[in-house]
């Protein structure tokens, strides 16, 4: 049974969203704080986290970037702010996914869904080492290089270059990348544009070094073979 953490200081909002998700399946429990919720990860591990960000005392945003320090589980923020600016700044603070109350609760759990698949290991065959210039992509190890320093990179920004390392040359619309990393058919493509913003800061350091990360308007993005 898949466990899911809700940190939502209001009481109605979180126990419906406890009760609707011990509904789908899985093994949901609730935080009113962000202290509460960061402690209660820490003791027993949900494999995923939910996050309001309107909370008291430490903020949502806060709360996800204590998360990310310590851990990769999948974050998905829910929240009434629709505003791009927090829905990017939510994005920038380490989470996976942005979805505006009210929610529907089988889209969320479609989500989840999702999320859980990316997050559980599989096994591959051995895959080399990818080399496009001065980056490497180490798929076994699941790590980054630049210029042979190792770049730490999120779970989901992994994938997310290793499905355009797949397509070096090609170009993939948001849209497909989407599908493709994230699962979903169909969603908000600012979670794309933030995550690409996220990798060329960390690959794309020198602004003098040529460029890994390419985007072609009105179509989407591509990684360059050299």
């Amino acid at each position: 049974m898949s466990g899911v953490l809700v940190i939502e200081d209001d009481d109605r909002i979180r126990l419906s969203l406890v009760m609707a998700l011990e509904d789908e399946g899985y093994d949901a429990r609730g935080a009113a704080t962000a202290e509460e919720g960061l402690a209660a990860q820490r003791t027993r591990a949900a494999d995923t986290v939910l996050v309001d960000l309107m909370l008291p005392g430490i903020d949502g945003f806060e709360c996800i970037r204590q998360l990310r320090r310590v851990d990769d589980v999948p974050i998905v923020v829910v929240s009434a702010r629709d505003d791009t600016h927090d829905i990017v700044a939510a994005l920038e603070a380490g989470a996976d996914d942005y979805v505006v109350k009210p929610v529907a609760i089988k889209e969320l759990s479609a989500r989840l869904r999702a999320l859980r698949r990316r997050a559980r290991p599989v096994a591959l065959d051995p895959v080399p080492v990818l080399t496009f210039g001065d980056l490497q992509i180490v798929p076994e190890a699941g790590e980054v290089r630049v210029g042979g320093a190792t770049v730490p990179v999120t779970r989901t920004e992994f994938q997310l270059l290793c499905e355009l390392s797949e397509h070096a040359g090609r170009v993939l619309s948001r849209q497909q990348l989407l599908q493709r990393v994230w699962g979903y058919d169909g969603g908000d493509e600012r979670l794309v544009d933030v995550h690409i913003g996220r990798l060329r800061a960390k690959i794309e350091k020198d602004s003098g070094a040529p460029r890994h990360l390419v985007t072609v308007r009105g179509l989407g993005y591509k990684l360059l073979v050299s």
